[in-house]
């Protein structure tokens, strides 16, 4: 997962909440504390999502939207995620899929029995999986086919790019928002870089860095399920789930997006992990704001030899112990 570069980082004032499961920070330059109060309403913005969005607690909207058999007039946050949701689902051809609520509970009720799913019941659970059967009008939400939403994979993009509206309505300038550190937003500049730099974690070594990026104006997103998993029977199963098979996504070790929005590198990271290289090219092809790291799989004992799909070279330092690169 990307992380703070201690190489390139200078002293900053670090403001920190917990929601989603993880930690949100605002980090400024040592010489913003003028801004620390915008930094404070920005993470009082994100628990206010996070109690919208959640699929985990009871009274949350999302999870009464879930249980309505009623077309459902929602707020206007929900409206807006679930538009930008069904957007993604569309351009990334289902790759990335906001209804995966149904699998994930097969997969995390399995888990708990210590087995994996049978063919049936993933077949079966993927009867309620598929954003072509949700409807959004003016408002109002309907679901069919027992489809169940979940926003994991893009509701902290979505927090980042909110909270990121007051940073600049505060009219700050060089500032940072992470979520996990694994969804991060950037403006301006740090420590006389062109831009903040963030380090690139070893998918498979995850105590080591890989490298590290410099972004600028734009956001991150990773994706890999070196972290979340589970073994039965010798196997190992992550839990970023193909919505296509309803099996954990196996194709690379870990996905790293630079675009526009949070939102997007949020549910992009999901989706290129999902799909594939040759999916993340095809994706990029005509969409230069978009840039991706994808980190195969290395053979045993080699380097580990990473894709890049757009992405500024200059914006990237490696470690040649680890990366190769030829």
């Amino acid at each position: 997962m990307p992380e703070s570069s201690g190489n390139l980082s200078a002293p900053t004032i670090r403001l920190t909440t917990q929601s989603m499961a993880c930690e949100f920070a605002v980090i400024l330059n040592r010489d913003a504390k003028q801004y620390a109060d915008g930094g404070s309403s920005a993470l009082e913005r994100i628990h206010t999502l996070a109690e919208c969005m959640t699929a985990y607690e009871p009274e949350s909207e999302l999870v009464r939207l879930n249980e309505s058999a009623q077309p459902t007039r929602v707020s206007s946050d929900l409206e807006c995620v679930l538009q930008q949701a069904l957007d993604l689902f569309n351009q990334t051809d289902g790759w990335f899929d906001p209804t995966t609520g149904p699998l994930i509970e097969l997969w995390r009720d399995c888990r708990g029995e210590q087995r994996v799913p049978t063919d049936q019941e993933i077949q079966t659970t993927l009867q309620q999986v598929g954003a072509q059967h949700v409807s959004l009008a003016d408002g109002i939400v309907t679901l069919a086919n027992g489809v169940k939403l979940n926003l994991g994979a893009i509701g902290k993009g979505f927090a980042l790019d909110q909270a990121a509206q007051i940073m600049r309505s505060e009219d700050a300038v060089n500032w940072m928002l992470h979520g996990g550190r694994s969804s991060i937003l950037a403006s301006g500049s740090h420590n006389n870089q062109d831009g903040w730099p963030v380090g690139i974690g070893n998918p498979i070594f995850t105590n080591q860095r890989l490298g590290v990026l410099v972004i600028k104006d734009q956001a991150l997103g990773t994706s890999g399920s070196n972290i979340q998993y589970f073994r039965h029977a010798g196997k190992r199963y992550g839990h970023i789930l193909n919505p296509k098979t309803g099996w954990p996504a196996s194709q690379v070790a870990s996905v790293t997006i630079l675009a526009p929005t949070a939102t997007e590198a949020d549910a992009l990271s999901t989706a290129f992990f999902v799909g594939g290289v040759e999916f993340a090219r095809s994706y990029c092809d005509n969409r230069p704001q978009v840039s991706a790291i994808l980190i195969p799989f290395p053979e045993t004992g080699k380097r580990i030899e990473p894709v890049l799909v757009n992405m500024p070279a200059d914006r990237v330092s490696w470690s040649p112990e680890q990366v190769n690169l030829a």
